[in-house]
């Protein structure tokens, strides 16, 4: 069987998606499975490149130039039968719903979270309304669209002062890998971090800032949903950037995280409810924070998350006994399953 690896993408996470695919390349198991590379430009030009019947030494084997070692193709010859799409794609245009709703018009069995899942999962306002609907403990947040910052910049200020304490967290919306991302302590620097998050989305959210731990639960699965016990982030920086996870890599990841079997407990227990909640399917991580008095808080969901070799979603489960390339195994059997039973809604819907 094949698999067709989709990376790169029109996204500020084009190279964390590099990344992963290369981790992913070293641990597929080329005895079954051979690997096309498919390889989306910053600039949304789709690149056909070798087929992989085995792993590639350099990470440079995977950056595609026309001419040398790919060609140009239509976004739609990808489609091929006995074969299965991982879309390692993280951030907008592949993370978001977009990638999953083509690869559903096209009918092809593909790896990871469906559109309505992803499309919500990426939205940090539309993961928080969900989450809240749910029952699920989240920091207090202020969603602040653009052309309301735009419109009237005092009522928003108002209303953040007004509902949240300094510091504050402002996030682009639809962004990921903490891309846009800024700590605010007053008011000047509130009007900046949200210009800078601006340019990233025009839906932001902006979060109370908390003392806290950050631990994460994998999760992995269709209708029967496991997750691994929770990890933690050990940061030796106050604030874990995009270049503290992908370019100093200034983090540690302790796995299990030092909590109680209630934290524990109460950590697997949301994340699964999140997960069901949202639809899942395939794979997500769920980011918590934990304050010193074990209050837990549901930070978002991830649908794709990061694969590098310091990615937490991997280690978690290496640490449950599941080794990367069986990981793999289970999505790739997990995206052919929903696909079967997809093909059999269909069948019955046509009959």
């Amino acid at each position: 069987m094949k698999i067709t690896l989709l990376y790169g993408g029109k996204s500020a996470e084009h190279d964390v998606s590099i990344l992963s695919a290369f981790s992913v390349l070293q641990a597929i198991y080329y005895d079954y499975y051979q690997v096309q590379l498919v390889f989306i430009s910053k600039s949304g030009e789709w690149l056909k490149g070798p087929l992989l019947t085995e792993q590639p030494t350099d990470i440079e084997q995977l950056h595609l130039t026309v001419g040398k070692n790919a060609t140009s193709i239509a976004p739609g010859e990808i489609k091929e039968t006995d074969t299965i799409v991982f879309p390692l794609l993280h951030g907008p245009n592949g993370e978001d719903g977009t990638i999953q709703g083509f690869l559903e018009v096209l009918d092809m069995p593909y790896i990871g979270a469906g559109v309505v899942t992803s499309a919500c999962g990426m939205d940090k306002i539309m993961t928080k309304y969900i989450l809240q609907a749910a029952g699920i403990p989240q920091v207090p947040y202020v969603p602040v669209l653009e052309h309301q910052w735009k419109e009237n910049p005092k009522q928003v200020f108002e209303q953040c002062e007004g509902s949240l304490l300094y510091p504050m967290f402002v996030k682009p919306a639809n962004m990921g890998s903490s891309v846009g991302i800024s700590k605010a302590e007053n008011r000047l620097e509130l009007q900046t971090a949200l210009a800078e998050a601006y340019k990233y989305d025009s839906r932001v959210v902006i979060e109370q800032g908390i003392e806290a731990r950050e631990i994460e639960v994998a999760v992995l699965g269709n209708e029967d949903v496991r997750t691994t016990a929770a990890g933690e982030i050990v940061k030796d920086v106050a604030f874990y950037d995009y270049n503290s996870k992908y370019i100093d890599n200034k983090i540690e990841m302790q796995i299990p995280a030092e909590v109680s079997d209630e934290v524990q407990q109460q950590a697997q227990e949301y994340a699964k409810k999140a997960y069901i909640m949202l639809g899942g399917s395939g794979l997500s991580r769920c980011d918590f924070f934990l304050t010193n008095k074990n209050e837990l808080f549901l930070n978002e969901l991830n649908t794709m998350p990061g694969f590098t070799q310091f990615s937490m979603y991997p280690s978690l489960w290496e640490a449950m006994g599941l080794k990367y390339g069986d990981l793999i195994e289970e999505l790739i059997q997990l995206g052919l399953n929903r696909y079967k039973q997809r093909q059999h809604h269909a069948t019955d819907f046509s009959n």
